[in-house]
């Protein structure tokens, strides 16, 4: 797999999959309904730098986006975004995301990165993030209205680069 910049000719295969994750409703805090038009100009909203994968065949399977968690005295810790095909799931995609985001994040100067909504109920994220160093700092009650399970936890987790 390769990671890189995305460009212009990446929207279709990151609309793929945002698509489905949106759609599910189980992972991102966004309208279920929203369109690709919508999508893909969040994911790549001002001040986000974004990044695809690609299998060996050429095609995206992954994207995720850094960006500053605030702006001013906040700017120093980043943020990022992260998207998997649900097909192409377990190969490892998460995991290289990952990395590939905490080393750009260190290139770029921030000092330590937070992500702020966390869906309790992503096991396998949760899980992941902590293999990579995250900490949970706190848990959010009810803060994400999952489509089956009902009103369930976020996670705050962070770490320092």
């Amino acid at each position: 797999m390769r990671i890189r910049a995305a460009e212009t000719r990446d929207a279709d295969g990151e609309w793929a999959i945002l698509e489905q994750i949106i759609r599910a409703g189980e992972t991102f805090a966004l309208p279920r309904d929203m369109g690709s038009e919508a999508a893909l100009a969040y994911w790549h909203g001002p001040g986000h730098e974004v990044f695809v994968v690609e299998d060996h065949d050429g095609r995206v399977v992954g994207t995720y986006f850094l960006q500053a968690n605030q702006q001013g005295p906040g700017s120093h810790v980043s943020n990022c975004g992260y998207a998997t095909a649900p097909w192409a799931t377990g190969r490892g995609i998460a995991r290289a995301m990952c990395a590939h985001s905490l080393e750009r994040a260190r290139q770029r100067g921030f000092r330590s990165m937070q992500f702020n909504i966390v869906v309790s109920t992503n096991v396998r994220a949760v899980r992941l993030w902590e293999d990579m160093g995250f900490q949970t700092l706190c848990r959010v009650p009810g803060a994400f209205q999952h489509p089956t399970e009902g009103d369930v936890d976020t996670l705050v987790m962070f770490r320092h680069l």
